[in-house]
């Protein structure tokens, strides 16, 4: 099979920078049913998320899910849809721009942050047409998941590298897979709670609340859930809590798979059943509010915890672009950039003249550009 690829903007005057992308899972571009079931027909197709075999879930994906699933997401998009559209969307942008700030002040040379959803708009491959447009001859790629897992930051890899079959000259690339115990990302997952706390007071215990997986995925190999159990762990000794101040369980289960366990809902409903007078929800795999956050965890499962019996129930924000987070990311970005040229040192001056005569060069030999 001929493999087709876009000419190439290349010219021998360009000056190269470091791109940056940064990515998350993605939003559909509406809260109706026919973009929510083009958002969930390329979610759910993809083999990283679901690894059930393709004619089997073809038919299962078809006839069921793409028949049902759409209209009852739009109506829980619409609890949480903005004026600027998608809360996920919306935040990520913003982290974008901030991080594009801070890197700028802090890198020698020139930099680019892109900003790539795996599902939806904007894709992967369009932000890393935009860095290739920009000569970028050297990417990092951050997925902001603090933990990882095949579904999410391998996934993310395979989207990098169908785009790369399609550009002639692949630059120099990274690839951050994980930061879920990064010191600074602990103690700003700490911050925002103790912040929370100084507003709002301390609750009886605060509920850990990570995204769910098959359960199959941890006999398999995914470290996901040994990194959410770190992570936790790692806040709460940072908090000082004792054991039974806090706990750790997964929400948003799909389908009839046993799933990571323990699961939020019913651990939720049995914390309400047992009278806990208050109760706090952080949930530190996501990096940005969305859907799972604010309409599952901050509302759903509140009406779990109280109509069981429980008091008060309080969730607590999302790190999103809070001026500590940004500076964790782009310190994080800074970690894994060292080495590269540009990011120390950066003679504009020299790299204008390279630029020049490398096109003189070119020219001389035939080239039009």
């Amino acid at each position: 099979m001929t493999m087709t690829r876009k000419p190439s903007e290349y010219t021998h005057d360009a000056k190269p920078l470091t791109g940056v992308l940064i990515t998350n899972l993605g939003t559909p571009d509406a809260p109706t049913a026919e973009a929510l079931r083009r958002y969930l027909k390329e979610f759910l197709w993809d083999p990283r998320v679901v690894e059930i075999p393709r004619p089997i879930w073809w038919l299962i994906l078809h006839a069921f899910v793409l028949t049902t699933r759409p209209k009852k997401s739009a109506e829980a998009y619409k609890q949480v849809w903005t004026e600027n559209g998608s809360p996920l969307l919306s935040i990520s942008l913003q982290q974008r721009d901030k991080i594009q700030q801070q890197l700028a002040e802090k890198i020698a040379g020139p930099v680019k942050v892109e900003l790539g959803m795996r599902y939806g708009n904007p894709s992967i491959a369009t932000a890393l047409e935009k860095l290739k447009a920009a000569n970028a001859q050297r990417i990092l790629v951050l997925p902001l998941y603090p933990q990882y897992s095949a579904a999410t930051g391998a996934s993310t890899l395979d989207a990098v590298a169908k785009a790369f079959e399609k550009i002639r000259y692949v630059p120099d690339f990274r690839f951050v897979s994980h930061y879920h115990d990064n010191p600074a990302y602990i103690t700003a997952v700490s911050n925002s709670i103790k912040k929370y706390w100084d507003e709002h007071g301390q609750a009886e215990k605060l509920f850990f609340s990570f995204h769910g997986m098959p359960a199959a995925t941890l006999t398999a190999g995914d470290p996901y859930f040994c990194q959410c159990q770190k992570t936790a762990r790692l806040v709460a000794e940072q908090l000082s809590l004792s054991d039974d101040q806090w706990i750790v369980a997964f929400q948003s289960r799909f389908g009839k798979a046993e799933w990571l366990k323990p699961y939020a809902n019913e651990t939720l409903k049995k914390l309400g059943e047992s009278k806990l007078k208050s109760l706090q929800v952080v949930c530190p795999g996501f990096s940005a509010d969305c859907l799972e956050t604010l309409e599952e965890m901050a509302d759903e499962n509140k009406e779990v915890f109280q109509s069981a019996g429980g008091g008060d129930y309080q969730y607590i924000p999302a790190l999103n672009d809070n001026d500590e987070h940004m500076t964790t990311l782009s310190d994080l970005i800074m970690q894994n950039l060292k080495g590269w040229p540009g990011i120390e040192i950066w003679d504009e001056q020299q790299e204008i003249e390279n630029a020049t005569q490398c096109l003189a060069r070119a020219k001389s030999m035939g080239a039009e550009r």
